[in-house]
């Protein structure tokens, strides 16, 4: 592989500690030494080879991480991972979220989500100079950003070639580097297995984040591909898809001090990012999402408290929200007190002053240093006022703008689209539109978006955005009730809530939409031209971020190197690789005490109320009761584990990802982190970081003792 300038930063000395950094796999080989000296008894090298074990058990969910454990195309992840597709599934008749779900036989297996995806990533290639290229290099604003998605597109397109692909391009470093990445893509994904609540949830939100933790966090899907071996839609016709590997479930279970590797897709991590970006962030979007995530849950709970069939519409969403909410606040809680502004001022200071001290660098970097700041600042002005508009739009008069963009992209090449709105895009797009009434319900979001809109309302006249005020029929200064009435019309002027209607227009052109009188349509078509005026106004000042940001981080990266450090690129979705060890704390969240590096079923009898949060199921407690745990038992804690912590740097969208010992067998999900560690996604810190794993003891015993999934432990080769 070509030496750029991210392969070129791990061939430095490796100064971090081995449980710090989201490695790519094609990196291992350079931190292979820190890899076997933390226990590693497999080749590093071979951890790099995608189609081979164990990366090519290893998937993604597009948003959570999983992996094959059968050959039978059975995919194990995370309880909240599968949380929605248990919901959608439920009725008040049979509730599936309460109860659990198991599908003795495939046939009893039941389709996942609207949209729900298994991606299998097969390659991943550096692509840097087929996106920048030296036309592409002089070029800034809008049209830098049009022709690196051009080049983007052109890249996918021959990628997907392939029948059944999906090939993405990937920013790496702040739009330094791009890499390729080749998935297949499985569309008919089914659920096969979740334990009741009191299990997969048991804590709630309570316990969410928190340590000692007892939470059984896992969840079975089913692929399903067409009869030749190819992607296809739902069909009763399909066969289980058949991986070429299969992670096995260790018949050791893990003990504290072990080596320990989690595989999977971390979503965003913002080690690199500026201080005047953490100082916007901590200052004031943190705590307004926390204020608006405290307001959407509360609304929620009271427009649904006497509606079973609405609670069940929203509760995916209730479970989402609220995981962010208190990871929000626990970031904030971190950050409350902290020098980590001060340190991050500190160290942007030392790097400009580095690049000043040398004529060659300063010509280099320091213009586009000063320039990033302040493009990031008249970025985050916009989004500041953009902020309560994002919230106040009703569901369905999102879905008609995008639907109408849809139309109109249509009428181009489908090269020339816009990136989304390619037939690449259909079966998404027909997955998640057919759905959306499944997650909806008129009186929930109309107050939704009534509070929201309270609150942009109230913002001064020049803040308002005027198309969307004339297609609402709104203007600053008018009251509540006129406000209500308002969204009445609109409301009641519109059949989207229909999946039959709201279907139908994913075909219609745009004349249709021009000439139609539905009020959500006639809105979109009225904010169009509004639309992409907006958009292209945030490309051109995301072109130029782009260029100057990776111009920032390419001085960044040459100046850590000048110190002898490593730089591991931030998480972006991407396959990537961590490891540490098992262990517990010296300290917990509050200072004082100690934290064990396992939890036990002891705990689980200890805080069952039999209500709420804490309500175990009576066949559980009975087996802990009875202390049947087969051959779960951990020896030295005489009963099953639960949940372990570990020093692993890992972050939202690692939820499900396979926690491995050191021959690369299942011992484990990753499913969480400590409440005072979150803060890593920004400022890493070695002493306190502990991601939490479920372990697959736990989840076994379970699955046998309780749940009595005997055709599942016999497909996984489970004695």
């Amino acid at each position: 592989m070509k030496k750029t300038l991210l392969s070129l930063a791990i061939l430095t000395s490796f100064a971090a500690q081995a449980d710090e950094g989201m490695w790519m796999p094609q990196q291992l080989p350079q931190v292979a030494k820190q890899l076997k000296a933390a226990g590693l008894k497999l080749d590093p090298s071979s951890l790099t080879k995608l189609t081979e074990f164990p990366m090519g058990a290893i998937v993604s969910l597009g948003g959570c991480s999983a992996s094959f454990v059968s050959p039978q195309g059975l995919v194990v992840t995370n309880h909240h991972c599968v949380y929605n597709s248990i919901a959608v599934n439920s009725t008040p008749e049979r509730d599936l979220l309460a109860n659990g779900f198991l599908a003795k036989t495939m046939a009893e297996e039941l389709p996942a989500a609207p949209g729900s995806r298994v991606y299998v990533t097969e390659d991943v290639a550096n692509v840097t100079t087929q996106v920048i290229t030296p036309e592409v290099a002089k070029l800034s604003g809008k049209a830098r950003i049009d022709a690196i998605e051009k080049n983007q597109k052109k890249l996918v397109a021959e990628c997907e070639k392939d029948a059944g692909y999906r090939c993405t391009v990937a920013s790496y470093y702040g739009g330094l580097e791009f890499y390729r990445l080749k998935q297949l893509e499985i569309r008919d994904v089914r659920l096969v297995h979740a334990p009741p609540a009191g299990v997969g949830k048991f804590g709630g939100d309570t316990d969410n984040w928190m340590w000692p933790r007892h939470t059984g966090d896992y969840g079975f899907y089913r692929a399903y591909v067409s009869k030749d071996g190819k992607a296809a839609e739902f069909s009763k016709d399909n066969v289980p898809y058949q991986p070429k590997h299969v992670l096995k479930i260790a018949k050791e279970g893990p003990k504290e001090g072990d080596f320990i590797m989690v595989l999977g897709y971390p979503g965003r991590t913002n080690r690199h990012r500026l201080p005047s970006e953490v100082s916007s962030t901590f200052d004031w979007n943190y705590p307004a999402f926390v204020q608006a995530s405290g307001e959407t849950l509360a609304i929620i709970e009271r427009e649904t408290k006497n509606d079973p069939a609405a609670k069940l519409k929203y509760a995916g969403q209730i479970a989402g929200v609220n995981n962010y909410y208190k990871n929000r606040k626990g970031m904030l809680t971190s950050y409350e007190g902290s020098d980590f502004l001060q340190r991050k001022t500190a160290e942007h200071a030392a790097l400009k002053s580095w690049v000043n001290a040398d004529a060659a660098r300063k010509a280099q970097f320091a213009a586009d240093i000063e320039q990033v700041e302040q493009l990031i600042a008249e970025r985050d002005a916009a989004a500041k006022k953009n902020f309560f508009l994002s919230y106040a739009q009703p569901k369905f008069l999102s879905s008609a703008r995008s639907l109408y963009r849809l139309a109109n992209e249509r009428t181009k090449p489908d090269a020339e689209r816009k990136a989304g709105f390619q037939e690449r895009d259909m079966p998404r797009w027909n997955s998640v539109i057919a759905g959306q009434d499944r997650t909806y319900d008129e009186k929930v979001d109309k107050a939704l978006v009534l509070n929201f809109l309270k609150k942009y309302n109230a913002q001064p006249a020049a803040e308002h955005d005027a198309a969307f005020d004339a297609a609402l029929g709104i203007r600053a200064g008018m009251t509540e009730a006129e406000l209500k009435a308002a969204l009445d019309r609109i409301y009641a002027g519109s059949k989207l809530a229909n999946k039959e209607e709201r279907s139908a227009w994913l075909t219609k052109s745009p004349a249709e939409f021009q000439a139609s009188n539905d009020s959500f349509i006639k809105a979109a078509v009225a904010m169009y031209d509004a639309d992409m005026k907006d958009e292209a106004k945030e490309q051109e000042l995301a072109g130029k971020i782009q260029q100057a940001y990776g111009n920032y981080m390419k001085a960044k990266i040459a100046y850590m190197n000048s110190k002898g450090q490593a730089v591991y690129p931030d998480a972006n979705g991407t396959l990537r690789v961590t490891f540490g060890k098992i262990a517990g704390r010296s300290h917990g969240a509050d200072g004082t005490g100690s934290w064990s590096a396992f939890t036990t079923t002891k705990g689980i009898t200890a805080k069952h109320t039999g209500e709420g949060e804490f309500n175990a199921p009576a066949p559980q407690l009975a087996a802990i009761k009875a202390k049947d745990f087969g051959s779960y038992v951990d020896p030295k804690l005489k009963t099953v584990p639960v949940n372990y912590l570990a020093t692993l740097d890992i972050t939202g969208g690692n939820s499900g990802s396979a926690a491995l010992n050191a021959k690369g067998e299942l011992i484990g999900l990753a499913f969480d982190g400590t409440l005072d560690s979150i803060i890593s996604d920004w400022d890493f810190n070695n002493a306190n970081t502990r991601s939490i794993q479920v372990d697959s003891r736990y989840m076994l015993w379970n699955m046998k003792h309780v749940d009595k999934a005997d055709n599942l432990l016999k497909e996984m080769n489970v004695q």
